[in-house]
Order: C-alpha cells, then sequence, then structure tokens
C-alpha cells in the first residue's frame, strides 16, 4: 500500500471518527448537569462593574 493512499484512508474514516467523538465530547461537557451557574457568571462578568469600577479587593473576593 503506498504511502499516500494509507494516509487518505485512515483521514477518511480514522480522522473523522475522532473529531465526532471530540465535538460529542465538547457538546456533553458544556450541557452538564450544574454548569448553569459557571455560564451565567461568565455571561454576566462584563457588566459587573458597569456602573463603577472594580476596586482592588474585589477581584480577590471573588476568588480572581
Amino acid at each position: 500500500m503506498e504511502t499516500y493512499s494509507f494516509l487518505r484512508e485512515l483521514a477518511d474514516s480514522w480522522a473523522l471518527v475522532l473529531l465526532v467523538l471530540f465535538f460529542v465530547g465538547v457538546i456533553l461537557y458544556v450541557f452538564r448537569p450544574g454548569s448553569r451557574r459557571a455560564h451565567n457568571d461568565a455571561a454576566k462578568s462584563i457588566f459587573r462593574h458597569e456602573d463603577r469600577p472594580a476596586k482592588a479587593d474585589d477581584d480577590q473576593k471573588e476568588g480572581r
């Protein structure tokens, strides 16, 4: 078997399977139970100090 044919067959079959499994894993990670709080915190983080600048100790209180 030629090197090109082997690599082409590998890319057509196994690489596709690995990419689909990776995609499914990412989707399951994002929609896992209990992740709603983390996603809401990330979504609202840019508006956290909208009215006033953040104090130096605000970030340390939040665990950052």
